[in-house]
């Protein structure tokens, strides 16, 4: 399991069984406990997103936990907490399948990052109410959203720039 600065974010691998017809894998387990903090999963979801879509920004104020599972193609996952300015950035994929871990608190959204269009799988801890949505929603270019730190770093030259989803990766 690997941890964000961003409390409560966090990724865990999936270990693949694999075998003479594909492969078998547990995608999520109540007995996770140090990855879900024994939240129950009550809702699973699929989104189908072609490449360089953007489905950003949203959050929820009553509690939801989003588990994203990239099963084709790559997606770029960003949470990002308002009140400290503080990223977590996240590059999940279907060929080194994860589990990713977003509290809802935390503005988030996602963008696929792939050639080819991507199939996520995500689960959560609240039903969606169709009559009073849990969402609070910025538009994806929002200009509110200034990393102070992305992943940690200070030093990223993203860092105290408006957020730009279509600027280029750098090393």
């Amino acid at each position: 399991m690997k941890e964000y600065p961003l409390k409560g974010v966090r990724i865990q691998e999936i270990n693949i069984i694999p075998d003479e017809r594909g492969f078998f894998a547990e995608a999520l387990r109540q007995d996770w406990k140090d990855f879900n903090e024994d939240e129950p999963i009550v809702q699973a979801n699929v989104s189908y997103s072609y490449p360089n879509i953007i489905r950003a920004w949203h959050k929820h104020e009553r509690g939801q936990i989003d588990y994203f599972i990239v099963l084709k193609g790559a997606m770029k996952i960003c949470a990002y907490e308002e009140e400290t300015g503080k990223m977590a950035e996240i590059i999940a994929s279907g060929d080194k399948p994860s589990v990713v871990r977003i509290p809802g608190k935390y503005l988030h959204g996602t963008k696929t990052v792939s050639d080819l269009p991507s199939l996520t799988a995500y689960f959560v801890t609240r039903l969606y109410d169709y009559k009073n949505p849990d969402e609070i929603r910025r538009p994806w270019n929002y200009p509110g959203i200034i990393p102070t730190e992305i992943n940690g770093r200070k030093d990223d030259p993203r860092v105290g720039k408006q957020w730009d989803w279509f600027q280029p990766p750098h090393k």
